[in-house]
């Protein structure tokens, strides 16, 4: 489990993940490299960063996406906005 994020944001980024990725949840382990192992295309990109957004109310800087390249950086880059999020 992740720790960094309360259990229910951590479902939503796990559901979102294996849902755009089509992948098992078992696969997205924190090492697990989101480009290199799963191949998403730009629009998948967008589309995990648009469901994150909006499940989450979160604004994503595309500029961010650039610094993430595993699930456990995606987990650390959404509790990052959600503690500045909350911080205003």
């Amino acid at each position: 489990m992740n720790s960094l994020l309360p259990e229910k944001d951590t479902e939503a980024v796990y559901e979102i993940l294996s849902e755009a990725l089509g992948v098992d949840r078992v696969r997205l382990k924190p090492d697990a490299r989101i480009k290199e192992d799963f191949s998403p295309d730009s629009l998948t990109i967008i589309e995990i960063s648009m469901a994150l957004e909006e499940r989450l109310n979160l604004s994503i800087p595309d500029e961010s996406w650039e610094r993430v390249t595993t699930v456990a950086e995606l987990f650390a880059l959404v509790a990052e906005l959600l503690d500045h999020s909350k911080r205003g």
